[in-house]
């Protein structure tokens, strides 16, 4: 994590202090936590609570733990006397944030947009609190700001810098589509925070050129405040390589069945299991520090603690009595399975892999001939599920593998 100021040797208040330290955990980068500090402290003095700002574009009905990293730290924040923004990008959706795109993405319709929004508020709620929250959508005001706002909102930036985004110089250099509205974003999205005269804007790495247009927005339209901006990393998927995506498979969805929701937690590996505490868990930083603590002196089994963080995880957009209920469910069907508690680990350093060589790999079948014959008898199974199609190619992710009841191997394809 990067902090831009520091300001530790001035915190005297051990509330402040410890207010700090959980609302930038797990952080990447903080641009000014002189500001941060201060609107703290008035909070603890006088109670003022202030506003923090995350924007989200709603491009799809559905969301998985990585887009709850944000969220979670929204939750953080109230707890410490924020009231949250919950801006949805209704009117900037439409255009498309230019970010990690190697090209122009297509527009989606209002409809799509409307409908998308709808799903959100009812995911977002499970993890904060309405209360202290209010969803805005940024069509409001920038409908309103008309050709006249527009032309004086594009008049504060020029192209050169615009060009200084990654994404847009290569785009540039390789001669590339760049839609003059994919320029117009990001002073829209920088608009968004003089509108709400936001205190604190939140948003992931890759977001970092966006979140400074705001603070530069706010100070040429004479806001009064500068926002202070923190930066989430982007959240690693199940494989614990590349981030969590629904494209890619490694995810687990906000709304996924319960039982599936808790054997996916369950299935990540004992070191990224760490990272899903640190980004995920409503744990304390000292509560998280004391399991480390208990399995490096062996009190406490990884696979145990991997289990609480599964329960929490299925409570929290569930209840306890569902997620008890998908613990016994795993739990019955390992048992069933026999699947043994430690079984050998393979990396293959692949990004696909034809499944009858995996087994041979992992020393499941002696040869690709004996691997299809197996599959074909119905006697291999991948995390616990039979398959059938011998020409089964796997992408990058942790399976575990069986052939037959007694014969496992776990492979991790990178």
């Amino acid at each position: 994590m990067i902090l831009n100021v520091d300001n530790e040797k001035n915190i005297k208040s051990p509330e402040l202090e410890n207010a700090l330290r959980e609302i930038v955990r797990g952080s990447s980068e903080i641009i000014d936590t002189e500001n941060l500090e201060k609107i703290l402290t008035r909070y603890f003095k006088t109670g003022e609570r202030y506003l923090v700002k995350a924007g989200f574009d709603p491009t799809a009905p559905d969301l998985h733990l990585g887009h709850t990293v944000l969220i979670n730290k929204l939750a953080t924040f109230q707890k410490y006397g924020a009231n949250i923004q919950f801006l949805i990008g209704d009117f900037t959706a439409m255009i498309g944030d230019p970010t990690g795109k190697s090209q122009t993405r297509k527009e989606l319709t209002r409809e799509n947009v409307l409908e998308n929004a709808k799903s959100y508020e009812r995911q977002v709620f499970k993890i904060i609190n309405s209360e202290y929250t209010k969803i805005v959508f940024n069509s409001h005001w920038l409908y309103d700001l008309g050709a006249e706002g527009l032309l004086a909102l594009t008049s504060t930036f020029n192209v050169a810098r615009m060009l200084e985004r990654d994404d847009f110089s290569k785009r540039y250099e390789n001669g590339s589509s760049i839609a003059i509205s994919e320029f117009i974003y990001p002073l829209l999205q920088g608009y968004d925070s003089v509108y709400l005269k936001s205190d604190v804007e939140i948003g992931g790495t890759d977001q970092k050129f966006n979140l400074l247009m705001g603070r530069q927005l706010q100070r040429t339209y004479g806001v009064g405040k500068e926002q202070t901006v923190l930066m989430m990393p982007i959240l690693e998927g199940l494989d614990g390589i590349q981030k969590m995506s629904k494209s890619l498979g490694n995810y687990i969805g906000v709304e996924e069945e319960p039982n599936s929701m808790f054997a996916k937690v369950l299935s990540i590996s004992d070191q990224l299991m760490w990272r899903y505490f640190e980004l995920l868990s409503t744990k304390t930083i000292n509560e998280i520090e004391l399991l480390k603590v208990g399995i490096e002196c062996e009190t406490l089994h990884p696979k145990k603690i991997k289990e609480d963080l599964a329960l929490e995880i299925v409570t929290r957009f569930y209840s306890q009595e569902i997620a008890e209920s998908a613990r016994e469910h795993f739990n019955n069907v390992h048992k069933l399975r026999e699947i043994p508690e430690d079984i050998e680990t393979f990396e293959i350093n692949e990004t696909s892999i034809w499944i009858a060589k995996l087994l041979q790999i992992v020393k499941l079948t002696s040869s690709t001939s004996e691997s299809r014959r197996n599959i074909q008898a119905g006697s291999v199974r991948i995390n616990g599920e039979k398959i059938e199609n011998e020409q089964l190619k796997l992408d990058s992710g942790e399976y575990i593998l069986q052939v037959g009841r007694r014969k496992f191997a776990k492979a991790i394809i990178k």
